[in-house]
This record gives structure tokens, sequence and C-alpha cells, in this order.
């Protein structure tokens, strides 16, 4: 059997220092006490935010399962019961049940149509070089920040031109309009991100620039449409202002316009559970939709960054 041997320690030579081992142990680092301080800081700051936005949500929903009197009486206390008369009084009379029908048509139909327009807008400014290519992405971006307010007189002379007033079909087109520049922003920033080497080796194997954006390109893109499309969707849903020039049919209004129809309608008889039935009603889709795709949307945020 070959043993090893070990070899004996040379001897240091004459006028040579030998290094000496400090077995002392080490001193912390004062940064990583910083670091824990500012991270125990930050957790605070985000519990308080936390809260302040969680809370007026949950008494919301809490206030929609009272009377009129325990609201008054007692805010804060949890309902005697559970008055589910207030969100069927809120669908019917209200008429929420049509307005939510109408707002589910003009949202789900604009956001269709500005996922599709954006996504092939902002495609071909982030991956073809021509001609006026930056101007127009710039043109894109001065929409993000002309304010909506100055555009609503013109606006409504265009669409009652046009004989989309008081109109779904009119309203898809408005809110299109009005969430593009912000969509294209995006998604240009996104697809800029994804790998040219999918689309060359699609181009060799003779697919059209049609086939590959959609049976290549834009599956691969999902997390920023995902993203881009909850950010279009909150707004959209939310929209008062654009509904409240464009659509002065009773019969066509969306939630945003009924809720604030329900509440000016009451006078001094004022029906408070069956308003914050209608607000939970108005708030639970999207609420819904982001614990849905919270996983997407932070992918889609995040993967710009990554490259």
């Amino acid at each position: 059997m070959k043993t090893t041997e070990t070899p004996a320690p040379v001897p240091a030579e004459s006028g040579t220092p030998v290094a000496k081992i400090d077995a002392a142990p080490r001193r912390p680092v004062r940064g990583s006490r910083e670091g824990s301080v500012l991270n125990v800081f930050s957790h605070g700051i985000l519990v308080v935010w936390a809260i302040m936005v969680v809370m007026p949500l949950v008494w919301a929903v809490m206030t929609s399962f009272k009377d009129d009197s325990s609201i008054f009486g007692s805010p804060w206390s949890l309902p005697d019961h559970l008055h589910f008369e207030n969100w069927a009084r809120a669908w019917t009379d209200a008429n929420m049940s049509d307005y939510f029908l109408n707002t589910v048509l003009v949202v789900g139909g604009s956001l269709v149509g500005t996922l599709v327009l954006g996504s092939m807008a902002a495609y071909v400014l982030a991956r073809f070089d021509f001609p006026g290519n930056r101007f127009i992405y710039f043109l894109f971006i001065g929409g993000m920040s002309f304010p909506i307010m100055l555009a609503l007189v013109p606006l409504f002379y265009v669409v009652n031109n046009m004989g989309l007033l008081n109109t779904i079909h009119g309203l898809i087109l408005v809110y299109i309009a009005y969430s593009l520049p912000f969509t294209v922003f995006f998604l240009t920033a996104f697809f800029r991100t994804l790998p040219t080497s999918v689309a060359e080796a699609a181009f060799v194997d003779g697919a059209s620039h049609t086939r590959t954006f959609f049976q290549i390109m834009l599956p691969m893109a999902k997390p920023g449409l995902i993203s881009v499309g909850i950010f279009n969707f909150l707004g959209q849903w939310n929209q008062y202002m654009l509904p409240t020039v464009l659509n002065t049919d009773p019969d066509k209004h969306v939630l945003t316009q009924g809720l604030v129809q329900l509440a000016v309608s009451q006078g001094y008889k004022g029906d408070w559970s069956g308003l914050f039935a209608g607000l939970v009603m108005a708030m639970l889709p999207v609420l819904a939709a982001y614990v849905v795709f919270q996983r997407q949307v932070v992918q889609g945020l995040t993967a710009g960054a990554l490259k």
C-alpha cells in the first residue's frame, strides 16, 4: 500500500519574517448592522402602507352587508347578520346589472383591440428600422403626456360627426385610442428584450412576418401582454370622464356612471347599504383580475430589466 508522507515544514531563512496567523475573531461589519436596520424600517413602511390600502377595502365589503342604521350607529363593528338583500337591491333596482354588462362589453372590446393593435405597432417599432421610426415612437410617447381634459371638446365633436355618440362601439374606439400610447411604449421596450435568433430561425424556415409575429413572437411576449393588459383594464374599468362626455344615454351607462347616478338620485333619502354593495360589485372584478394574474404582472415588469 502506497502511503503519502506529509512534507516537513521548511524553516524560514534568516532575516525573513514569518507570517503569524491572527486567530482573534473578526469584528462584525458595520454595514450589515445598518442594512438590517434599513430592512426593518422598509418592512415597517410596507406594513403600514398595506394596512392603509387593505383597511378601506375590508371596511367597504363589511359595510355592504349592513343596514343603514348599523352603518351610522356602529360603523366599525361587524354586521349583526349578513344583509344579502343589499346586493340584490343594488343589482336589480339600481340597474347595476345593465351597467355591469355595458362595462364588460366596452372594456372587453377595447382591451382586445388595444392589445392587438398596440402589440403590432410595438413589434414594428422595436424590430424594424425605417425612416420615421423614432418620430412615430416619440409621437406615442407624446400621447401619454397629453391631458385628456384638453381633448374632450374636440373629441366630442369628432365622435358626434362620425355618428358614434352614445354608442358602445364608439366608446370602445375612444378607449382604444386613449390606451394605445402607454401600450406601445410598454411593449416596444419589452419586444426589444426578446431574442432575435428565434425570429431569424423562423424566417429561414420560410415563415412570413405575419406568422412569425402571431405564432412565435407574440406568445413569447405573454408576460408583457398580461402586465400591460392589467394596467389598461384598471384604467378602462375605472374610467369616468370619457363615458360621461361621450355616453349620455342612461341605457348605455357604464358602472362608474351608474354608481354616481345611484348616489345622486337618492337625494336626502340615501340607500347607503345599496350604494356600498354597488361599490363592491364594481371593485371585485379588478381585485379578482389582479389576484389571478399577479405573478404574470411581476414577471412582465421585471422582464424588461433582464436581458
